[in-house]
């Protein structure tokens, strides 16, 4: 089985790409947008591209599963990013140069503050015993969900500690492409693997799932959705999929090559929308098999895992078409 690359870093294009001077479809009050140009990006070829897995890029916040006290447990993703007077400079330097290469960053003083149990994400460079950050004055990192924590309380809902184990949404066999499942799998399972939480609070919810009186989240392990009969990777070929496939109503491809690297094309770098009507995810049968929850019933916290017994066995004809009578 070939290996899926983790998403520890920020993933590179799969073309070459340039700043445009307009406003950007994909965050609101961004004067400019970064966009694909027909040009591959070197690194593709030399990672071999042609024999890569093309995957669904699914639209939710990363997560990290890694050992935490001893346990493993799961993690969100936490950039640490410069402070306002830090981040001043550099867009000042941004615009003046149209690169932040050559940037001076004081890594002690320019960051925000971080929780103690802050970790810097792989392959983040280090000086001086530092970690320095990426070309986008971020430094990747993670921090552990605790149950209790209402900043993540929506990644608490998918995690059982007293059980060991996290809802995910995965295919029901690894040739399937159209079939969709819900189980409860051990966190030791997924052992330094990447996900990404999505659902009703997360992104807009591009998927449909649940509603604001009875959200619905879950994981979905990256790498894990695959995209049948993929279009070769060509500018024009990927334009065409996108705009006229129901297959390309996805938020955009990851290519995993056999030498663990990763690539990506977004639908914002085409110019295209996202979300976009009708998402391909959320059309998809599914089943439940969450059964035998430890979980008690009254416990709130855990409703999810308990919601989702109740359905054990059941098949939907669209993962949208979930919602909890509580």
């Amino acid at each position: 089985m070939r290996r899926l690359g983790s998403v520890q870093q920020k993933v590179s294009c799969v073309f070459m790409t340039e700043v445009k001077e307009e406003p950007s479809k994909k965050r609101d009050c961004q004067g400019f947008q970064v966009v694909a140009t027909t040009i591959l990006n070197p690194a593709v070829l030399e990672a071999d591209i042609k024999t890569a897995l093309a995957t669904e890029k699914v639209d939710g916040t990363c997560c990290y599963v890694t050992r935490y006290k001893g346990k493993p447990h799961l993690w969100a993703r936490l950039d640490r990013k410069a402070n306002k007077q830090a981040e001043k400079r550099f867009k000042k330097y941004q615009y003046s140069h149209r690169t932040s290469k050559g940037f001076l960053w004081n890594v002690v003083e320019d960051f925000k503050t971080v929780p103690d149990t802050w970790i810097p994400a792989h392959q983040v460079k280090h000086h001086n015993g530092h970690p320095v950050p990426d070309e986008h004055g971020h430094i990747p990192g993670w921090v552990p969900v605790e149950d209790g924590n209402k900043q993540y309380c929506w990644h608490s809902s998918v995690v059982d500690y007293g059980a060991g184990t996290v809802l995910l949404l995965r295919p029901v066999a690894n040739n399937d492409y159209d079939t969709l499942e819900i189980t409860a799998v051990p966190l030791t399972d997924l052992q330094e693997q990447t996900l990404e939480l999505i659902g009703t609070n997360i992104n807009g919810n591009p998927y449909g799932l649940g509603c604001k009186k009875q959200p619905v989240h879950l994981l979905v392990s990256h790498g894990s959705i695959r995209i049948r009969n993929p279009p070769p990777v060509d500018f024009q070929q990927l334009y065409s999929w996108f705009r006229s496939s129901t297959g390309g109503l996805v938020e955009g491809i990851v290519w995993h090559c056999s030498d663990g690297s990763l690539f990506k094309v977004h639908r914002h770098h085409l110019g295209m929308e996202w979300p976009a009507e009708g998402a391909h995810l959320g059309n998809k049968p599914v089943v439940v098999r969450v059964s035998g929850t430890t979980v008690a019933m009254g416990d709130n916290s855990k409703s999810l895992f308990v919601s989702f017994s109740r359905f054990n066995g059941r098949h939907f004809g669209h993962l949208r078409d979930i919602h909890f009578d509580l």
